[in-house]
């Protein structure tokens, strides 16, 4: 039997066209609620918050909807942004400890992904080869946590005034985003988000992300995804400057969704990629 992959909707990817991939959706709270699903005006919300100077937040989808998500499937994976931006993996932990209970000889298991948007999609991706290679549900969930512990997170933001809001960040490093041009780059340790550069200017923040993909580990034919809120552009000149070091390097690039469009802000970027051994992102450690 197929296994079944469920994922909260800040993987960006809401459907595959596939019975056993869905996702649940995540919300976001403002002046009023947006649910992260294929009917949201993406672009009005943006802007809505963009003008809101009031609280905003992001809630998680519940135990129950996890459990609605699993279905009726002998084997289950969940994939979950990380725990430290959100309370989906212990929703879905513990979704995934109730089913075990109440369908013995079935079997749950959820992958914190200390990540976000595009590493979640790649673990997707992974489960899905190790399927179609005949793997079974122990040897996928190892071959799955392994190749989890060799992916990393990049992200270059215009604006990081929803993450201060959110105690995410540091206020003070918020503000200098977007001011005169400055992006803040950086990376996600442990599940932690982490700038290391701000620089002013596009052209010297995609600089900054080649090197940084470089000192990663990052090699010729390994791939690399980038999800952009309303910031095409720079993710094609990121593409470019990769392909110009790195020419079989393979890309998908894809817009937010509503949660990591809610973190991202317009002209943000999150990029997945796959490089040497990341031991911020070892499963075993949380």
């Amino acid at each position: 039997m197929p296994f079944m992959i469920v994922a909260d909707s800040s993987a960006n990817i809401l459907s595959m066209g596939d019975p056993n991939y869905t996702t649940v959706p995540m919300k976001i709270v403002a002046a009023r609620e947006y649910v992260d699903n294929t009917a949201l005006d993406l672009a009005g919300m943006v802007q809505d918050l963009k003008h809101h100077k009031g609280k905003s937040g992001s809630s998680c989808p519940n135990v129950s909807e996890w459990l609605e998500a699993f279905g009726d499937s002998e084997c289950v994976f969940g994939i979950t942004i990380t725990k430290h931006l959100s309370g989906s993996y212990n929703a879905a932990h513990q979704a995934a400890e109730t089913y075990m209970e109440e369908h013995p000889g079935r079997k749950a298991f959820i992958i914190d992904s200390l990540s976000t948007g595009p590493e979640m999609m790649m673990i997707v991706d992974k489960i899905r080869q190790c399927e179609a290679a005949g793997c079974d549900f122990e040897t996928t969930r190892a071959q799955v946590l392994d190749y989890s512990n060799h992916n990393h997170t990049l992200f270059c933001l215009e604006s990081m005034t929803n993450l201060a809001r959110n105690g995410r960040v540091n206020p003070a490093v918020a503000k200098i985003a977007g001011m005169l041009g400055i992006r803040v780059v950086g990376d996600v340790k442990g599940g932690q988000i982490t700038p290391v550069h701000k620089p002013r200017g596009a052209r010297k923040a995609t600089q900054a992300l080649l090197e940084m993909i470089k000192e990663r580990g990052f090699k010729d034919g390994n791939l690399l995804r980038i999800a952009h809120c309303f910031g095409g552009e720079a993710a094609y000149a990121l593409r470019d400057a990769v392909l110009a070091d790195f020419p079989n390097t393979r890309f998908i690039l894809e817009p937010t969704t509503a949660l990591c469009s809610f973190y991202a802000e317009a002209g943000g970027l999150i990029i997945g990629f796959e490089g040497d051994f990341n031991a911020e992102n070892d499963n075993t450690k949380f």
